[in-house]
């Protein structure tokens, strides 16, 4: 009789294509087990809206073990601590993990293999990525910290690992470990339930991600042209389902890998970027926290918090979707309501946070970081540090997005209308900048564009004056 083989599950809450999975059910009886750890994370546990997607994926990865006549385990504490002691009272061979590359997680896998009993060993496997950190460098073997070589390389080396099937046979020992409730952890919100329109606009889960996948095959090709325009539909929704690994990008890349558009070819960049982004914090685990850039003086820069109370006054307002700018208002609201935004618009919010309030950037990402379902500690910091202007590949600060012009550009009318109701009469013509005898009760500009823009810029000049 096999000795059991523990799986421990973290962003990959999915059967197929998960390799950790698939080594430990070919290996033996499995005990697949999730423990929520608000201990090793610090201050990096689970935000709100992640929280409200984890309880829904973890109920759907429940019954599709369930479906196998298998149960899934679920623990709250110490990942280290509770899988050591999982493994010495099962006398499991093996605790099988897809890597992660979070400093936290980097650090429990490290001293999960130090921790283990005598027979049991910590394997780690490749999973989460089309290609591992590290495989991509440059000709001297070193990782890349530009995206646009790193892309190319990772072009070079393509295609990814092949996809992996469902486990033919998913069996488990038949004294198992005791489990959490999943109710008992109280990841929903009840008071207030702010999360209603999460569940009207979300299906969670493998199976409701790879529906996803069967829709976007048939509309990655228009994805060039309207992946920029808010108001269509034509962005694929696939980022959560790929954060939490109820797909794998391995798997997409396969299924879209026939298509010949520039729409894939676009696309596909945006998994590269996923990839990029692990490339970034394996070489600086701090880049959500910190400013990359030397040239980027944050105590001169950013406007200081503790000067009084205008500048949360001004977070707030931007946090609220109260602005004054509808394209901003509506992004804000619209991440207040589902827990995403669309990308293009995210860009708009960031920059106006960041250059029209000359708020520190850490302040939207930390934002982000609760409001988002898709919240990645790689992807969410490399993503404000490019708009800041501040990372080791990003925009220039000087370059100041024009929220009103983009709105105009982008034609953004019909997604204002959804998100900015009290404008929803105004013709396409007066929506991006309402006139002020038609703004009703919709606020006045925070701050002018042009009054926003000269102020940042003079506070750019500062700094590098000394």
């Amino acid at each position: 009789m096999s000795k059991p083989q523990i799986v421990w599950l973290r962003r990959d809450l999915r059967l197929a294509d998960n390799p950790a999975l698939y080594a430990a059910a070919q290996a033996g009886p499995i005990i697949p087990v999730f423990v929520l750890d608000d201990e090793r994370t610090g201050d990096r546990k689970y935000g709100g809206a992640s929280r409200w997607w984890l309880h829904h994926s973890l109920e759907s990865l429940g019954k599709s073990f369930g479906r196998h006549n298998a149960e899934l385990i679920l623990r709250r504490g110490d990942s280290v601590n509770i899988l050591a002691d999982i493994a010495a009272k099962t006398g499991a061979e093996a605790i099988h993990a897809n890597r992660h590359y979070e400093p936290w997680w980097r650090k429990a896998q490290g001293d999960l293999k130090n921790a283990l009993p005598d027979g049991c060993e910590l394997v780690l496997h490749d999973g989460n990525y089309l290609m591992p950190p590290g495989t991509a460098t440059t000709g001297s073997g070193d990782p890349y910290k530009i995206y646009t070589p790193f892309a190319r390389a990772m072009r070079e080396i393509m295609p990814p690992r092949e996809e992996l099937p469902v486990p033919e046979t998913i069996s488990q020992p038949s004294d198992l470990p005791s489990s959490d409730d999943l109710s008992d952890w109280k990841l929903l919100p009840t008071k207030p339930n702010w999360a209603t329109g999460f569940a009207k606009h979300w299906e969670i889960g493998e199976g409701a991600a790879h529906e996803r996948l069967d829709w976007w095959a048939d509309n990655v090709d228009r994805y060039e042209d309207g992946r920029n325009l808010p108001s269509v539909d034509e962005t694929s929704q696939m980022s959560p389902h790929l954060h939490w690994g109820e797909i794998s990008p391995v798997q997409i890349w396969h299924a879209l890998k026939g298509k010949r558009s520039e729409g894939w070819r676009t696309y596909e960049s945006e998994l590269i970027w996923r990839d990029y982004a692990q490339n970034v914090i394996c070489q600086f685990p701090d880049y959500p926290h910190e400013s990359y850039r030397d040239a980027i003086d944050d105590a001169k820069l950013w406007r200081n918090p503790n000067r009084g109370h205008v500048f949360e006054e001004e977070l707030e307002t931007w946090q609220r979707g109260r602005t004054g700018y509808p394209i901003v208002d509506a992004g804000m609201r619209q991440l207040w309501a589902i827990g995403w935004m669309h990308n293009r618009v995210r860009m708009i919010a960031a920059s106006f946070l960041i250059k029209h309030l000359l708020i520190d950037w850490r302040h939207g990402e930390r934002w982000f970081w609760d409001t988002l379902v898709d919240a990645d500690y790689a992807s969410n910091g490399t993503n404000w540090q490019w708009v800041a202007g501040t990372g080791v590949d990003s925009n220039m600060f000087s370059r100041i997005m024009a929220p009103l012009s983009q709105s105009e550009k982008f034609d953004a009318a019909g997604y204002i209308r959804e998100w900015v109701p009290e404008l929803a009469d105004l013709s396409d013509a007066e929506i991006h900048d309402p006139p002020d005898e038609k703004r009703g009760k919709y606020p006045e500009k925070i701050i002018g564009h042009k009054e926003a823009r000269e102020r940042a810029l003079e506070a750019y000049r500062a700094m590098k004056a000394g």
